[in-house]
């Protein structure tokens, strides 16, 4: 369960679509959006992380990874992932990657506009103390 202190509240609602390709396409719309503001890789600033830059370099490498039906479950929650890593002040879960020790990986708790309780995860490399947003996947 998750306690209620540490769930951000996102504005923002779930993507709709009845099929993974429709999903996408808002995604994706929302992402190029994202991808044009900067001529090198995408990011976007954190306010948790005092505007430091969380970049998009796993996200969807990590998500092809995945089934269709888990990949479209995954993605209609990236518009309220983007809202939450944007805005989100709530202190997240962190602990050590187990695989690899130079990473540590935090992982925020979140609720949709439309009351759904929704996670993402962060990966942080310790060296570089550069941000990767990796996967957002619901309850």
């Amino acid at each position: 369960m998750y306690k209620k202190d540490f769930v951000y509240q996102s504005q923002v609602k779930r993507l709709a679509g009845s099929s993974y390709y429709e999903v996408q396409q808002h995604a994706l719309t929302i992402f190029h959006r994202i991808k044009h503001q900067t001529k090198r890789r995408p990011y976007i600033r954190s306010v948790y992380f005092n505007k430091q830059k969380v970049f998009f370099d796993y996200f969807w490498q990590h998500l092809a990874q995945k089934s269709f039906k888990e990949r479209k479950r995954r993605l209609q929650f990236f518009a309220c992932a983007i809202d939450l890593i944007q805005y989100s002040k709530h202190n997240p879960v962190s602990f050590d990657n187990p695989m690899q020790l130079q990473e540590i990986l935090h992982r925020f708790t979140g609720r949709s506009k439309d009351s759904l309780i929704f996670y993402v995860q962060i990966k942080e490399n310790k060296k570089t103390n550069q941000k990767y947003f990796m996967s957002v996947f619901p309850e």
